[in-house]
């Protein structure tokens, strides 16, 4: 399970699984179905390896280009339930935009995953930043920052409001305005791990105040440390603690040059550019995620794994790069492969007894 109770053990989870493609912008026939059936079969997988979490991305239409990427997107909340059902320790995520989602209904779903789980659901939050996707709801997206956020934290105080109170209550908001208003069953803890997406300054200061993770993309092993050293300080101004994931793609190969020309194989000879470069558009304009420097330079990474960081190489080499991410103050990463199902085994049977000799795994 995912939590900041042993801060020696390097957190790992799968990312963005319930998605068509994961985070691979290619077509290569063996891409990621994203069915239920090998999303089971890969959730069973990291669950007996000992991985701590799994995160879906809420998705609703796909970005264009010949695969059409992310055209196909198990919806979390119903996801995250069946796995909880089929699992045993680890901690699996619903994605939940607040915007697209009533707070009094989010709260009771999460509970009620809490449950099904034995207290091993979690809730990431995204404020918003897919105006497509808004415009697919009939709605608009603010286009100042600020607002989203404001949102999404009178959101999250309403569902903490219904986690917490014993009875009914009234709420009046900016947004929201209720009258005897309660939720049972209520998470089996009080709450839930929370989990915030985010890389812009609003992002990064509801995350210190609200959530239990940050989870950001990094450029480099320096990017990691600054962020994780600013995120960390913004969290105890609030009298708080908080652990910053990244997110990342993995191809693991017995040697060198067999992982990088898989790499070249998947994310180059055969990626889907024209859904890359309308991703990476959107990022740019609304999502601010990705700075203009990174997106200036990581189309090829947005190929590989949508701008995620990369763990290509052996073994050992990917061991090492896990332990920089470590160093650097990280509290886990996420992976993603082409075809998590296939690849994870040898990963799991290769780099976590890795990580284990050097103490980074429990």
């Amino acid at each position: 399970m995912l939590s900041l109770s042993d801060p020696t053990h390097f957190a790992l989870g799968l990312f963005s699984a319930n998605c068509s493609s994961g985070l691979a912008v290619t077509k290569v026939p063996e891409r990621w179905s994203g069915s239920w059936e090998d999303n089971l079969a890969a959730a069973q997988i990291a669950d007996e390896a000992g991985l701590d979490f799994l995160l879906p991305i809420a998705r609703w239409i796909g970005y264009g280009g010949e695969t059409n990427f992310h055209e196909g997107v198990l919806e979390p909340i119903a996801w995250a339930a069946a796995l909880l059902a089929r699992t045993s320790n680890i901690t699996v995520f619903a994605t939940v935009h607040t915007a697209f989602n009533h707070p009094i209904v989010t709260a009771k779903q999460i509970a009620t995953l809490d449950r099904i789980g034995s207290g091993r659901a979690g809730l990431n939050i995204v404020a918003g930043w897919n105006e497509p996707e808004y415009r697919a709801f009939g709605m608009d997206l603010p286009s100042n920052h600020d607002d989203r956020y404001a949102f999404g934290q009178e959101w999250l105080d309403v569902v903490t409001k219904l986690w917490t109170e014993v009875g009914p209550f009234d709420f009046d908001g900016n947004f929201f305005h209720m009258e005897g208003v309660h939720s049972d069953p209520k998470p089996l803890n009080g709450r839930v791990p929370v989990l915030n997406a985010g890389a812009s300054p609003q992002g990064r200061a509801f995350a210190a105040k609200n959530a239990d993770f940050l989870f950001t993309p990094v450029q480099d092993f320096d990017n990691a440390a600054a962020t994780v050293t600013d995120v960390q300080a913004a969290a105890e101004a609030n009298d708080r603690s908080i652990g910053v994931l990244t997110l990342s793609h993995v191809v693991c190969r017995p040697t060198e040059q067999e992982a990088l020309d898989y790499l070249e194989y998947y994310a180059d000879t055969n990626a889907d550019w024209q859904a890359v470069d309308n991703l990476m558009a959107l990022q740019g304009l609304h999502a601010q995620s990705f700075s203009p420097e990174m997106l200036a330079n990581f189309r090829p990474r947005f190929a590989a794994g949508h701008g995620s960081y990369p763990l290509v190489g052996t073994p050992d080499q990917i061991a090492d790069s896990i332990e920089k991410l470590a160093a650097s103050g990280l509290a886990g990463t996420t992976l993603a492969f082409v075809d998590y199902a296939a690849e994870l085994p040898y990963f799991v049977d290769e780099v976590l007894p890795r990580l284990r000799q050097r103490g980074l795994r429990a």
